[in-house]
């Protein structure tokens, strides 16, 4: 299925979810944060959090400062 990460096109797997998705790209464990269709998914629901043809996915990197 083709989803849109970042502005990007994707190619995933189908019946994916954004657990899987972090973990392809190498996130796993980092201060992210993951909107799907301009909702936020808590990190407690990425593993049942299942993505479908088309959606638009964004994550961004929590960034420490002051």
């Amino acid at each position: 299925m083709q989803i849109q990460l970042n502005g990007e096109a994707r190619t995933l797997e189908a019946d994916a979810s954004v657990a899987r998705l972090v973990e392809a790209l190498g996130l796993t464990g980092r201060r992210i944060a993951v909107e799907v269709n301009e909702e936020i998914v808590p990190k407690s629901v990425h593993a049942e959090t299942r993505l479908a043809e088309g959606d638009r996915v964004e994550i961004v990197h929590a960034i420490g400062g002051g």
